[in-house]
């Protein structure tokens, strides 16, 4: 990261790679603000519009998306790292036709409050709270959690933890490294900087890890819904306090932990995911467990391929449907 500028973080830092070359660090800046043309699906995505809603866990306030039919089987969906549910109101309306979908801001992003301290445990039990609250218990099959990068940490942990409880977890894009290798780093962030416009934020705005990114209209669209109206302009939404005294946890013995059906989602040219990875966590899980490459996308891959990502969703629950028994907390 160029310390010089202030940006919101989707993904880890994998500091055992070498870096990748750069692509063009600021992709939004030549907008000055307006809005990156947009095809006709992505419009007729965002028209179906979700409820807004909230629950309280742990003292903390958090908010979640909901779309959908609430007596079908529950499907939530989990952002990455400093990201927000906005991520997926672009993916949700397609799986909301035979589900109801729930993307939840994690504590501390989003338009969720922000805690004094943050843990794994702590953002597993707000994924349960969310899945409560939206109804997916209380229906004869059982919730199934798709999270993308951090989400993806915390959703292993949901599944060792609470898997008897789910339907399955589909892991998108976050890697678990073999035992001596360095998996993913989180960055320390400064204070958020306040930019006096709108236009001058989005300018700002960048992929972590850097990569290049094509739909840029996906770009301004997450970058837009990743800034709120502070005094004196606009900043991040995220607290850049959550990774002080922060520790994942041994995300290996987690993933093989896991009490559930599981699949692992990866990029073809992820940064943080590449396939000898993909091949370590599916040896780890010891059973079948699809691991799904999706061509043509980075770590971003809701960003590169989300259409591509639809289909991978959709084939996935389509063979889990006839399986998944109810269970109630």
């Amino acid at each position: 990261m160029n310390a010089d500028h202030d940006r919101t973080e989707t993904g880890l830092v994998n500091p055992a790679r070498p870096p990748e070359p750069q692509p063009p660090l600021l992709p939004l800046k030549s907008f000055v603000g307006e809005k990156p043309p947009a095809p006709a699906w992505f419009a007729e995505a965002l028209a179906v519009e979700p409820q807004h809603r909230h629950v309280n866990v742990d003292g903390v306030r958090i908010h979640y998306l909901q779309w959908g039919d609430a007596a079908r089987r529950g499907l939530l969906l989990v952002h990455g790292n400093a990201a927000h549910a906005m991520w997926w109101s672009f993916i949700a309306p397609y799986l909301a036709r035979n589900y109801n979908v729930a993307a939840i801001d994690l504590s501390g992003m989003g338009d969720s409050g922000w805690r004094e301290t943050y843990t794994m445990h702590g953002f597993a039990a707000e994924e349960l709270a969310v899945m409560n609250d939206a109804g997916m218990f209380s229906v004869r099959k059982a919730p199934i959690v798709v999270a993308h990068s951090f989400g993806g940490y915390i959703t292993i942990l949901a599944g060792a933890l609470y898997g008897r409880y789910l339907g399955g977890t589909v892991i998108v894009d976050a890697p678990v490294v073999p035992p001596g290798g360095r998996g993913p780093q989180a960055q320390p962030h400064k204070p958020h900087r306040v930019y006096p416009t709108m236009a001058a934020a989005l300018a700002r705005y960048r992929l972590v890890p850097a990569q290049k990114c094509d739909n840029l209209f996906l770009l301004d669209h997450v970058a837009r819904h990743s800034l709120k109206a502070v005094e004196g302009g606009f900043s991040w939404k995220f607290d850049p306090r959550i990774w002080r005294d922060f520790s994942i946890g041994d995300m290996s013995a987690r993933l093989k932990a896991t009490q559930c059906r599981i699949a692992i989602l990866r990029g073809e040219h992820s940064a943080l995911m590449p396939a000898d990875v993909g091949r370590y966590m599916f040896e780890l899980l010891g059973r079948a467990a699809p691991v799904v490459e999706i061509p043509d996308a980075g770590h971003h891959i809701m960003l590169d391929q989300p259409l591509a990502l639809v289909a991978a969703v959709r084939a996935l629950l389509a063979d889990w449907e006839h399986s998944v028994s109810r269970r109630k907390i």
